[in-house]
């Protein structure tokens, strides 16, 4: 195999539709955009512009307080995924399984605010888990196995 004889699997490259280019092409004049305007130029942002009408996002009463900024963003890890991690070799079952070696593992990106367990999927392995939060159901299903759940409970947030 050469270079030059490389090519596209048949269909994986499609051809863009070229617009502005005569009435023969179906897209020609106005190139789909309609008739003269905002939405005919480049860089529009209309979401939620009703035609001058209030908007709805404006005619809803708001209500509440959101402390999304404070919220603190826990990274899931279901028993499943864990076994999944055990039978590969990429866990141990000897030692405790924390944030960091389920980053080792390949199972999170980061660990963030901590990590919750939560109960979906079987866990067949007796493990020991150090987690900020962790389901009942979880906390039941590696406790029968002969397994312990350390839960350390939230991080408070970095001021």
């Amino acid at each position: 195999m050469k270079l030059n004889e490389i090519r596209d699997n048949n269909g994986a490259h499609y051809r863009a539709k070229r617009v502005g280019r005569g009435i023969g092409s179906g897209k020609g004049k106005t190139s789909g955009r309609g008739g003269k305007g905002q939405t005919a130029r480049s860089g529009v942002a209309l979401n939620g512009f009703e035609g001058g009408q209030t908007p709805l996002h404006r005619r809803l009463p708001k209500r509440g307080f959101k402390r999304t900024a404070f919220q603190s963003k826990f990274h899931v890890v279901n028993l499943g995924r864990l076994q999944l991690a055990l039978d590969a070799g990429r866990l141990k079952a000897d030692v405790t399984v924390n944030g960091a070696a389920l980053v080792a593992a390949g199972l999170l990106r980061r660990v963030g605010d901590g990590v919750r367990l939560l109960a979906k999927g079987e866990l067949k392995t007796p493990i020991t888990i150090e987690v900020v939060g962790a389901s009942k159901a979880a906390v039941a299903a590696v406790e029968k196995l002969g397994g312990k759940v350390v839960v350390t409970g939230a991080k408070p947030a970095a001021a």
